[in-house]
């Protein structure tokens, strides 16, 4: 076969990767589980986009009735010092939703030069960050988060280090063993004929291909960070001065809000995190769905069945 003939052999259908956008709407809009996701996670962004038009209260005021009970003026009472709970909530949901898309995506971008780069590459390449993500894969994470908490000052940007550092190595692991079923493919030799340069060929030919994995990567990582961040915060590893839901775990916790009767100043963050890490899981079912072709005839059988039988 000739040289052109190679080079032209095996591309990738451009009309495929400008239709993954709509088959991903579809997917998203075909599975009730993964439209109740986008729906929640669209209510969080509207909270994060616009807490003045929901919370009347300022969040940092000390103004009112310590520890008063749930009403119509602080619909989830009051901390110890006097602050609106609901305001405090509304306006934690801003930088908790930054926090955890940020290290989603920085870690699922890490991940995906990681775990691709192993895989095409090969040889040295691939045995170096083979070890490198083998070592992240069996330290333990939570002592490690601990640890690197511990010599950074408490802050958003070092929460965001820590999680980021902490998070990449699983999602790498699983993207290296997509690119080594794509290493041989006939358009990856094609692109190697025409003297495309590797790092052209990582992140034009190969990670378009897996743009449905590398999503669903990042919601699987979403939905880790949330609640590791809380976890973090919880234990007193954040600035409690900054509005996010974990702060809000640990003043609560530290001011015994359960022991005094303040229950909905712990509950109701501890229900915001669950909430938000459950529209990311449900959204993730789309992704599973495309990823996974297998997943979608087993639906299909369900559905006839569910119809047979009524």
């Amino acid at each position: 076969m000739a040289v052109a003939d190679i080079a032209q052999a095996g591309q990738p259908d451009v009309s495929d990767v400008t239709r993954a956008p709509q088959r991903l709407l579809r997917a998203v809009l075909g599975n009730r589980k993964a439209t109740v996701g986008a729906l929640i996670l669209l209510l969080l962004a509207f909270v994060a986009a616009f807490p003045g038009l929901i919370a009347n209260h300022p969040p940092q005021a000390a103004i009112y009735r310590a520890n008063a009970g749930a009403s119509s003026s602080h619909l989830l009472g009051t901390t110890q010092l006097g602050q609106d709970v609901f305001s405090q909530l509304v306006w934690g949901t801003r930088l908790t939703l930054i926090v955890t898309l940020v290290v989603s995506a920085v870690a699922t971008f890490i991940s995906m030069i990681i775990g691709v780069t192993s895989a095409y590459l090969g040889g040295a390449t691939d045995r170096v960050l083979t070890v490198l993500t083998d070592v992240f894969l069996i330290i333990p994470v939570l002592p490690l988060l601990i640890l690197l908490s511990a010599y950074l000052s408490p802050s958003v940007t070092s929460l965001i280090i820590v999680l980021t550092v902490t998070s990449w190595a699983f999602q790498a692991r699983q993207l290296r063993s997509q690119g080594l079923s794509l290493r041989n493919r006939d358009f990856l030799v094609a692109a190697r004929v025409r003297g495309e340069r590797p790092l052209y060929i990582i992140l034009v030919e190969i990670v378009p291909t897996m743009t449905s994995l590398v999503v669903a990567s990042f919601l699987a990582l979403a939905v880790f960070e949330v609640g590791f961040a809380a976890t973090l915060q919880f234990l007193g590893l954040g600035n409690s001065s900054e509005l996010m839901w974990g702060t809000m775990l640990y003043n609560a916790q530290q001011s015994a809000a359960l022991e005094s009767g303040n229950a909905l100043w712990a509950l109701a963050p501890g229900a915001a995190v669950a909430l938000m890490g459950a529209g990311f899981a449900l959204l993730n079912y789309a992704f599973d769905e495309i990823g996974n072709p297998a997943l979608r005839p087993a639906r299909r059988r369900r559905r006839r069945r569910a119809r047979a039988a009524a």
